[in-house]
């Protein structure tokens, strides 16, 4: 099979930052082999859609596990549908296994992810979270797939070097680690060592969690974040009722094809 594939850097507008993700759209259904093409590539996330009846399907693969949820490589397969399978559509529906019925839509050049607002439950492991990144959390809760831990400056976030033989071990997918931000309504890093990722550059999923939180606290529905990874990334955020909107910018790297 040759099967054509588009490497892109989401949540940004410039090349080598943001976050990369390689998007496949084929009929590819072998579970193991999209482990495999994920593996291959070595990015944070491959994402794989397929269509069936112009109705689409996606399915996203860390290099080591298949994943829940995941916001750049949605967006970034919303850039590839949009400037390569659909022209004159200004809106990318897929269905995906947990999550059902996600959107993207087009405002110009930027693209913003319609995603369900995840539910978070204050937790109280202020020991084992201060072990796994050196300093003492304001607050630790739970979501979805990850902890959400708050800590008091930027500065904090930015100083960070998480332990991540340990955070292996953490139950759940892995750490967002989140402070106000200098320039920013807020600033964030996410560690999903379990996933094959250490770090990743900038995490449209963990924005569910981050945008209520933040929402709430600064009492504003509109925020403008920043990942702060070595990569960086920007993210232009709405929060409405049980959805949050997730904005930015994406850049193409590469077209090509792999061949199996």
């Amino acid at each position: 099979m040759k099967i054509p594939i588009y490497y892109l850097d989401a949540f940004t507008d410039q090349l080598f930052s943001g976050n990369p993700a390689a998007v496949i759209f084929s009929d590819i259904d072998d579970s193991k082999l999209m482990q495999q093409i994920a593996a291959e590539n070595n990015l944070s996330e491959t994402a794989f859609i397929s269509n069936s009846d112009d109705s689409y399907s996606i399915r996203w693969f860390a290099p080591s596990c298949e994943i829940d949820l995941c916001g750049h490589a949605t967006l970034a397969s919303a850039y590839v549908y949009f400037k390569y399978i659909n022209t004159q559509a200004t809106t990318f529906e897929v269905n995906s296994t947990m999550h059902k019925n996600l959107k993207v839509t087009k405002d110009n050049d930027l693209l913003f992810l319609d995603f369900p607002v995840d539910k978070l439950i204050e937790h109280n492991n202020f020991n084992q979270i201060e072990t796994l990144i050196g300093v003492r959390p304001n607050f630790i809760f739970k979501g979805r797939d990850d902890y959400l831990v708050i800590l008091n400056s930027q500065t904090n976030v930015e100083a960070l070097n998480p332990d991540f033989a340990q955070l292996k071990h953490l139950d759940s997918r892995g750490l967002i680690v989140s402070a106000p931000g200098n320039d920013s309504d807020f600033v964030s890093r996410c560690f999903f060592p379990r996933t094959g990722v250490d770090e990743d550059p900038v995490t449209g999923s963990a924005h569910t969690s981050l945008i209520p939180f933040w929402a709430k606290v600064l009492n504003k529905k509109k925020l403008y974040a920043k990942q702060l990874s070595s990569r960086q990334g920007e993210l232009y955020c709405y929060l409405s009722n049980d959805r949050v909107y997730i904005g930015g910018k994406v850049v193409e790297y590469m077209k090509g094809h792999i061949k199996i």
